[in-house]
């Protein structure tokens, strides 16, 4: 396995990881401090101290959100995470804590507004459904981190048995591994800046430890470099795959599908998967789903691109299209 280490030149400041925590710790004052004092709930010493109670889980929940990965970098032991069996693919607590703290952020207030203004039940019934949604879109963000979920959708993506396949966006290697698992003979390089706060350390000692575990290592060159920049000539690559990467580049997805066009050679082809709004989706992160890009902004970016669109379809909840570069492509 090669690695060519590389500065990377653009930040990833995820703030949404901040956003998702100092909006909890919000939500935990109020439980802690504000609720208590309500009629009713004041006046009944279980609501009093389960809302104290309630409020200070949230409170330090949401704490642990923000700084999780570090504090948990700090522990004694961290180092031995090398000689693990499992594969651990490091996503932040955001993504695994963040649905169950929200459903209990929403059971919280459901309960607070049938016993303080019983009149307003229907809001009751409403945030409670809520909740409901944010604990079944806890249980899916938890069971997709899992290594029997690293999988990709069956695609005609190679036209030989052998070739070059770069995996944009790589992270801790969890859709490598599954291109590892799907294309026997190809070379995989792997890429990412290896910067994001929301994989533990940036995801490249993970990402190596999972490919040890796999049974990858000497099949995948690892590479630092910039989704909106990539290192490699044009023409470099025989087939393409990024999976929630390029979703993550804001203003700059299309740039993004520039770069991995340049790359292929005429012929090649792309498999992109990407979140869109959905019920899985809403699920997980509720209506910040709606923020999304859908179906056909991904198609006009694509075809903006150079793409070809050759194929599309769902897999467990994420769309995913098969996009080809033009055989008599310069680009």
């Amino acid at each position: 396995m090669a690695a060519r280490e590389t500065p990377s030149t653009h930040g990833h400041s995820n703030s949404h990881l901040w956003l998702v925590g100092l909006i909890g710790v919000a939500a935990g004052l109020i439980l802690l401090i504000y609720v208590p004092s309500l009629p009713g709930v004041s006046g009944t010493i279980l609501l009093f101290g389960g809302f104290h109670l309630v409020g200070a889980l949230v409170l330090l929940a949401s704490l642990y959100v923000m700084a999780g990965n570090r504090l948990a970098r700090g522990l004694p032991g961290r180092t031995r995470r090398q000689d693990t069996k499992d594969f651990d693919f490091g996503w932040a607590p955001a993504w695994s804590l963040g649905p169950w703290i929200a459903a209990l952020i929403l059971v919280a207030i459901a309960v607070a507004v049938q016993v303080a203004t019983p009149a307003y039940w229907p809001i009751a019934m409403m945030l409670t459904l809520l909740a409901a949604n944010c604990f079944a879109g806890g249980l899916i963000a938890r069971t997709v981190g899992r290594y029997e979920h690293a999988a990709l959708p069956m695609v005609d993506l190679l036209s030989s048995d052998t070739g070059v396949v770069l995996d944009a966006g790589c992270g801790a290697g969890r859709t490598t591994i599954a291109l590892g698992r799907a294309l026997r003979s190809e070379r995989i390089v792997a890429l990412d800046r290896f910067d994001s706060n929301y994989i533990e350390g940036g995801g490249r000692a993970l990402l190596e430890q999972n490919l040890r575990l796999a049974g990858l290592t000497a099949r995948v060159d690892i590479e630092f470099g910039d989704l909106t920049a990539l290192p490699f000539p044009e023409g470099r690559f025989d087939a393409a795959v990024s999976a929630h990467a390029i979703d993550h580049l804001g203003p700059q997805k299309e740039q993004g599908l520039r770069e991995i066009l340049r790359v292929l050679k005429p012929g090649g082809r792309f498999l992109l998967v990407v979140w869109v709004p959905g019920w899985t989706m809403f699920a997980i992160v509720s209506v910040l789903a709606l923020l999304f890009s859908g179906k056909g902004a991904w198609r006009r970016m694509a075809e903006s691109a150079g793409f070809e669109l050759c194929d599309e379809g769902m897999l467990n909840g994420n769309w995913f299209v098969v996009l080809k570069k033009p055989a008599g492509s310069g680009r």
